[in-house]
């Protein structure tokens, strides 16, 4: 089969009404663009899959990938992304919140301003306050902060990117939200772009304020991998090195107080802090050590480079 321009990656889990109601809209709306609709069933146990592999039935276009178990949002995406054949590869959620005719004028931003990565902002966002766009908020100010990807909408449900960006993340546990960051750390020219948004019509949303923690969690792990994945050895000798010398000028002084004016130091707990952030000192530098050969031969064995190349020209 000759390759499509855009390949649409939508996880779907328990998404039964909305699956049909997805596939035609596509059909209707992107009638004039050359696309593959990937649908990643996340280990649905309604009757997504039966809607799905009818949906197949109807329109060559719809491709169907069904996971053994419920992985999460991350996992399907990035399955969807590795079955993907497309020059562009479209990331969108299957509870038809997102509107597939914002896709043309995605690709056509992408093009003129010639991006990777084109990222939705749900200006007018159609959610419950308290427990979606409260959360949002929070995470979107935390992980702008943190990462200095100037985006408003992180966690948007419509993203368009390069094929070969969008194969080339490596994304786990709920890192989804976190694209931009992980597409900047590649090396990819990232857009903004206003997108529809419309309120949910069928199922349940599986967001709510409980995800923020796990949000928080792998902000801290997209942190280290956006500053230190290359180089461990810059976060951990530092901090061991300062903690060492603390912990020596700790000793030393004792030591001297000691020996200058007889103090007994058999009850003085700083005798123990020195002591401690000796060893604290000359563990962490070994981990630091022990990571930096790690992530060389990590690379030189896998052949992965800590560059990415954009184009070539002779």
């Amino acid at each position: 089969m000759a390759e499509p321009l855009i390949s649409i990656v939508v996880p779907v889990y328990c998404e039964e009404q909305n699956v049909p109601l997805l596939v035609a809209e596509m059909a209707d709306k992107l009638s004039n663009l050359d696309y593959e609709l990937i649908l990643v069933d996340d280990g649905s146990d309604d009757g997504t899959v039966a809607a799905a592999k009818k949906a197949r039935a109807e329109d060559g276009r719809v491709v169907l990938v069904q996971l053994r178990r419920n992985f999460g949002q991350t996992a399907a995406m990035s399955a969807g992304f590795d079955r993907a054949r497309g020059k562009y590869i479209v990331y969108m959620d299957g509870d038809l919140q997102t509107d597939p005719a914002d896709i043309p004028r995605l690709l056509e931003r992408l093009l003129a301003d010639d991006l990777d990565m084109v990222n939705g902002w749900r200006k007018d966002r159609q959610d419950a306050s308290l427990s979606r766009n409260f959360p949002s908020k929070i995470a979107n100010a935390l992980i702008r902060s943190s990462t200095n990807v100037r985006m408003h909408d992180y966690g948007c449900p419509m993203k368009l990117m390069r094929a070969d960006v969008a194969k080339n993340l490596r994304i786990y546990g709920e890192q989804h939200r976190f694209l931009p960051a992980l597409a900047s750390m590649y090396g990819a020219k990232i857009g903004e772009e206003v997108v529809s948004h419309r309120a949910r019509q069928f199922g349940e949303s599986k967001y709510g304020i409980g995800r923020t923690v796990r949000v928080l969690v792998d902000l801290l792990l997209v942190l280290f991998f956006q500053r230190f994945t290359d180089r461990p050895l810059q976060l951990f000798g530092p901090a061991g090195l300062i903690s060492l010398a603390a912990g020596m000028f700790i000793d030393i002084w004792l030591t001297m107080d000691k020996i200058i004016f007889g103090a007994d130091l058999a009850s003085r707990p700083m005798l123990h802090l020195g002591s401690l952030l000796i060893v604290t000192g000359i563990l962490l530098f070994g981990i630091g050590l022990m990571l930096e050969m790690q992530a060389r031969t990590y690379y030189e064995a896998t052949g992965r480079k800590h560059y990415s190349v954009r184009s070539e020209e002779e």
